[in-house]
């Protein structure tokens, strides 16, 4: 027998760590060459990683959401043979040395895991107090429309505690309830059923890991470092509504449905080649603004995993059409997983929407090191005057975020007036020059 060590291997794009985000085994596991061990996170890339061996677990090297450093041991598996180690030769001399110390290597983990692992009451210890009973005791309601048996007295006792007797389990006659049942149903901490409606107790621990931590990393950081001044502006999009529709229903059928995302996307471009100041990247460590000629629009969206952001790179090179399909083809990457880090990085202004729960307004977080976000809220038909009359229009808010340290709030005022026009007049958004 010897042992098949396996560190981490170098997962690409240069990183010299990954987090553990996902355990496929645990000590004892007999596995296959090419089995899954386990899954690493590296920025926002998730990897596999498989064994190249058949053999049995006996040591795992790190806890989810731990750390590792490329390079260092990760599993330890037991493989018949005289295989040797990536770590060092499995069938050295003193063989009778070696094997006691492989059962301390899984031993030691086995207990960490006990030690971590909260006791679980044995049986005995919660049923000592109760006395035998000829019937099922497990405290789960009777079924619906059995009454449960218990005399008078009993059942006033019973209302007055506001004890549901459906929940207590007799040990009398033919299940009938006693005192007694009552004594320890209350002794034994039983939640109180009062109308139906049950107490619940207890409090979940989630740890914070892979994607999520990721996402709570970067949010922390642009909130931490940015200071963010925020402006909410209405928006009548009927006209742009009327037009989208209008396209929609000649489009051609290899052609992607439009939504309102590409006319705004168009109109950011045009009202960034006014104001480049918006359609950059502040190093704040080295004090340099980097402006950007070709414009990079990040998408956030929603993921099974948590919030992604792809980026359509060179929308000013890409009309209506071109936009809608790059949103659909990254959305569809980022929801399936397979969005290369190419596709996640390099934005240069970002967009974030709800779509139909956008809200009235929102606060968008800047996605670091960006100096602008631009949101999306939902459309709502609204009484707005017309000088003579109200009459029913179409609106919709942007809330847009601005890094108040180099965007003043009068550029910022006159960056959303602009996109507010080229969307009430969606018209323009063609117009060039």
């Amino acid at each position: 027998m010897g042992e098949h060590v396996i560190k981490l291997p170098d997962v690409g794009e240069g990183v010299a760590e990954a987090e553990l985000v996902e355990w496929h085994v645990k000590i004892g596991d007999l596995v296959r060459e090419d089995a899954v061990l386990a899954a690493v996170m590296t920025d926002k890339a998730t990897v596999e990683i498989p064994s190249p061996v058949d053999g049995e677990i006996v040591w795992l090297g790190a806890e989810i959401g731990d750390t590792v450093p490329v390079g260092s041991p990760i599993v330890r598996i037991k493989v018949a043979g005289d295989a040797p180690s990536t770590a060092e030769p499995a069938a050295e001399s003193k063989p009778e040395a070696k094997a006691p110390e492989a059962a301390k290597a899984s031993a030691e983990p086995a207990k960490k895991e006990e030690e971590k692992t909260p006791a679980t009451p044995k049986p005995a210890a919660t049923t000592a107090a109760l006395k035998p009973v000829p019937r099922a005791t497990t405290g789960l309601p009777r079924p619906e429309g059995e009454r449960p048996l218990a005399s008078p007295a009993v059942r006033l006792r019973a209302r007055e505690a506001g004890i549901d007797l459906r929940q207590v389990p007799g040990t009398g006659p033919a299940g009938r309830v006693t005192h007694e049942d009552l004594d320890a149903f209350a002794a034994r901490g039983a939640a109180v059923v009062v109308a139906g409606l049950q107490e619940k107790t207890g409090v979940e621990e989630v740890k914070v890991i892979g994607l999520r931590r990721r996402i709570a990393e970067k949010m922390a950081l642009a909130k931490s470092r940015i200071p963010h001044i925020t402006y909410v502006e209405e928006v009548d999009v009927t006209a742009l509504e009327e037009l989208r529709a209008k396209l929609n229903a000649s489009k051609k059928p290899e052609r992607a449905k439009l939504t309102i995302l590409p006319f705004l996307m168009r109109a950011l471009v045009k009202a960034v080649g006014e104001q480049p100041q918006l359609n950059a990247v502040y190093d704040d460590d080295a004090g340099i603004i980097h402006r950007h000629a070709g414009v990079h629009i990040g998408m956030a969206a929603q993921t099974p995993g948590g919030l992604m952001v792809p980026v359509v790179k060179h929308a000013e090179a890409r009309d209506l059409w071109d936009c809608a399909a790059e949103v659909n083809r990254l959305a569809e990457a980022a929801k399936a997983g397979t969005a290369t880090r190419e596709e996640l990085t390099g934005s240069t202004i970002t967009i974030t929407s709800l779509g139909a729960m956008g809200g009235v307004a929102t606060t968008p977080v800047i996605n670091y090191p960006e100096v602008a976000v631009v949101g999306v809220n939902k459309i709502m038909i609204r009484p707005m005057w017309d000088g003579t009359q109200f009459v029913p229009r179409k609106m919709m808010n942007l809330s847009s975020s601005f890094d108040h340290r180099v965007i003043d709030g009068w550029d910022a005022a006159v960056f959303v007036q602009r996109i507010k026009a080229l969307l009430e007049a969606p018209a323009m958004i063609f117009v060039e020059g």
